[in-house]
């Protein structure tokens, strides 16, 4: 996968279990990290979308650990967005250590309406910002 875009996370002692390995559940939080930041480059991101009274809810997500993450490690998570239709959209994301994959995986979202949960369109602000972003 070709990803144009990527964040930098420190792995902290609380994310850790007791032999200094990343708990499995922290790389969900790691993903949603990358998303956010992603998201924060177009119109003011997460924040402005929630302000039009949008919900990206998170509908599916999956983690593939390929090697663990330990205690103080620098790690880069890299992001891309894709696969928009109507109201959902894709991300998939890879954590690297040095360049050493050490785990990937992918989350599906739907944008909803605030107040009634019910699906609406990504906006086309948003979809044409990923458009560029990812082109």
């Amino acid at each position: 996968m070709d990803f144009r875009f990527s964040t930098e996370v420190r792995v902290r002692f609380a994310e850790t279990d007791a032999q200094g390995v990343a708990h499995n559940s922290v790389y969900l939080v790691w993903f949603e990290l990358a998303r956010i930041d992603y998201l924060a480059r177009f119109r003011g991101g997460y924040p402005d979308l929630r302000a039009e009274g949008i919900e990206a809810l998170t509908t599916e997500s999956h983690v593939r650990y390929l090697s663990p993450a330990r205690f103080d490690d620098r790690l880069t998570i890299r992001c891309s967005c894709g696969d928009l239709r109507g109201a959902r959209f894709r991300f998939d994301y890879s954590i690297e250590r040095d360049g050493e994959a050490l785990a990937d995986g992918w989350t599906l979202h739907a944008c909803v309406v605030a107040d009634t949960h019910r699906p609406t369109r990504v906006p086309a602000w948003l979809v044409e910002s990923i458009a560029t972003a990812e082109s």
